[in-house]
Formats: structure tokens, sequence, C-alpha cells
């Protein structure tokens, strides 16, 4: 898979609806992944929200969102980030050093419980970046 760049928005609970919605406007094959199917310990009404979901349109539209994750607060109007994606490591990890120089790092650059190595971080001009290696990195 080739590198990619796509925005990816966090939503208060309403991903899912969110996504189909952007669906029926935009067409397209949608995944989605809720924190139940990865954590067995989370607050009430968690388990059904989405963790991480994937537009993919016919034009080559790509979308991500997701509802954001307990404990961290929603703000709309800065709900949402650039995401980066891919599977060269070495690329990706260059963008990371980059990126978050300067900024600060709110995830580590590491391996995460759905076996891709993500990290997010905040730029030096406000912008949150999400970066996500797939694959079997070590």
């Amino acid at each position: 898979m080739t590198s990619r760049l796509n925005p990816y928005i966090s939503f208060a609970g309403e991903a899912k609806q969110a996504m189909e919605f952007y669906k029926e406007a935009l067409g397209g094959s949608l995944a989605v992944h809720t924190y139940g199917s990865f954590e067995s310990e989370l607050p009430p009404g968690y388990a059904d929200r989405i963790m991480h979901s994937t537009l993919e349109t016919p034009s080559g539209f790509t979308l991500m969102a997701a509802d954001s994750p307990p404990g961290m607060e929603h703000k709309p109007g800065t709900n949402f980030a650039v995401s980066l994606s891919g599977d060269d490591s070495g690329e990706l990890r260059g963008y990371w050093d980059k990126l978050s120089d300067g900024g600060t790092v709110s995830v580590p650059l590491e391996r995460q419980m759905w076996g891709d190595v993500f990290g997010m971080c905040t730029d030096k001009f406000g912008i949150t970046w999400m970066v996500n290696i797939g694959g079997q990195q070590t």
C-alpha cells in the first residue's frame, strides 16, 4: 500500500450515523470497528461506539472517523486531524519525526492493540497528526 493522507474526524457518539450519512452522500465502501471489538473494560455506552471507521469512495476519496475515546474531551471545531497511513515504516517514521519536532506528542509512535504502529501529535502550528504504520513491523 502506498502512503496516503486524509482527514480524520472525531465525534461525540455520532460517528456511525455520520459515516453512514457520508456513505449515502458520497458512495463507496464503509468499514467500521467498535471499541467493544478491541477492549473488554469500557465505560458504560462505549462498547458500540466507533473506535475507527474508513469510507473509501469510487472517486478515490478516503474519509476516516471515530468517536472520541473514553477520557478524551470532544471539542467541536477542533475535532479533526490529518491522518498519514501506509506500510512503508521508514517513510512514515520520517514524517512522524519531522511533524512531531517542536510539537506535542499525545500518543507515542508505538505498537497498538490493533497490531499497527500508531502515534498522534500536534505540530508546532497546532495541527493534529495521526500516523499509522500497517503490517508487521518490529
